[in-house]
């Protein structure tokens, strides 16, 4: 049974930091490109992050650049998503997404993926 379980959200206040957590079973981890995808209120579905296999390559959303740091751990099976100098903007609930393959990587569409989590929400506000 595959399951990915997001942890690590809460309210931060502008400036501040937060490590999300993703941890899967039920599948090969080391084998698939895996996504942070976030939802903020009322938008639409925003790609975040991307890693590759083996840790690299890694990409991110312009908004997010320099300020994110997406990592995985391939023998525990988790992805991570260090966020510094956190803003307004990135109030949302975060997902990670393990990516179908030959599918672009900066996917926003939830059927490009073939796992999802439940999210875990992450709020900026002073």
């Amino acid at each position: 049974q595959v399951q990915l379980v997001e942890s690590g959200g809460g309210l931060v206040p502008p400036g501040g930091s937060l490590r999300l957590s993703c941890a899967t079973s039920g599948f090969t981890f080391g084998n698939y490109f895996l996504n942070w995808v976030r939802r903020a209120p009322g938008k639409d579905l925003e790609w975040v992050a991307f890693i590759g296999g083996g840790g690299s390559p890694t990409h991110y959303a312009p908004s997010v650049e320099g300020r994110f740091t997406i990592s995985r751990d391939n023998a525990k099976k988790m992805l991570y998503l260090q966020m510094n100098d956190l803003k307004p903007d990135d109030t949302a609930l975060y997902y990670c997404g393990v990516l179908r393959p030959a599918k672009p990587y900066y996917s926003n569409n939830r059927a490009d993926y073939l796992y999802w989590g439940q999210g875990t929400q992450v709020t900026v506000s002073s």
